[in-house]
């Protein structure tokens, strides 16, 4: 990826002319790309059998909302991104921890209340190898990438809508917009969950809602990206050394 071009962080891009306005065709270009992306993600033949197969899918799942994005965009694709700076590592560390905060209480609840499900990439992880276990770790990075780019970009086009063609009060627009854009994220997580709506509400979509807050407050997909690896990182990092520690 290119990196990205200074751009004014005053304001979210995209909605109101910053740095320009896309039409509701050209949102439409970009959501398709986001469903596109997310089909190549969980589609069988994007998953080669060897230790590089989690790239091929979490790479075209990175890409292929940015190419929807540069398309209608053209050369301001970059806008949603910023150079890092000190005060963004501290909210994204900071936002993880929130995060573990809010989800780890709720999660054991509903596992209490409603006995979730795990996430299978922690067993299939846990009789992995070494370097099968650091592929998946350094896999994960582009995959978080995208899951943000699906949560993002539908961020960002709800604001336009809501602000722009249902002139509602812009801290209105970005409350709904913000709550609305959490719901597929959890959604799509259903099949991974064993179709347990109550878990993926719960505790993906409130998981969603923090991780969100690194961006409105950054307005830098890098922040919300670096939290949202930070969170799973330490998630599956801490699983498999209690695991290790059970053996």
């Amino acid at each position: 990826m290119l990196p990205p071009r200074p751009q004014n962080r005053s304001d979210f891009p995209f909605y109101a002319g910053m740095p320009v306005s896309l039409s509701g065709r050209q949102w439409l270009v970009v959501l398709a790309g986001v469903v596109l992306a997310f089909y190549l993600l969980t589609a069988p033949w994007t998953h080669p059998l060897s230790p590089w197969g989690r790239w091929l899918p979490a790479l075209l799942f990175c890409t292929v909302p940015l190419v929807a994005l540069s398309l209608v965009a053209g050369r301001h694709w970059t806008a949603p991104f910023h150079r890092l700076t000190g005060r963004d590592a501290l909210l994204m560390f900071g936002i993880a921890v929130l995060n573990m905060v809010v989800t780890l209480p709720l999660g054991a609840l509903v596992n209490g209340l409603h006995h979730g499900s795990v996430n299978p990439l922690f067993q299939s992880m846990g009789q992995a190898d070494a370097t099968t276990r650091w592929m998946t770790f350094a896999a994960m990075v582009p995959q978080l990438l995208g899951e943000e780019l699906l949560t993002i970009l539908p961020f960002l086009a709800l604001l336009w809508c809501l602000a722009t063609r249902l002139k509602l009060q812009r801290r209105t627009s970005v409350v709904l917009a913000w709550i609305l854009s959490a719901i597929p994220f959890a959604l799509v997580h259903l099949p991974t969950y064993q179709w347990d709506l109550m878990q993926c509400l719960l505790t993906i979509g409130s998981a969603r809602l923090v991780l969100s807050l690194a961006y409105i407050f950054s307005r830098n997909l890098w922040v919300s990206t670096g939290a949202h690896v930070i969170n799973d990182w330490t998630l599956f990092g801490a699983g498999l050394w209690m695991a290790s520690l059970a053996d």
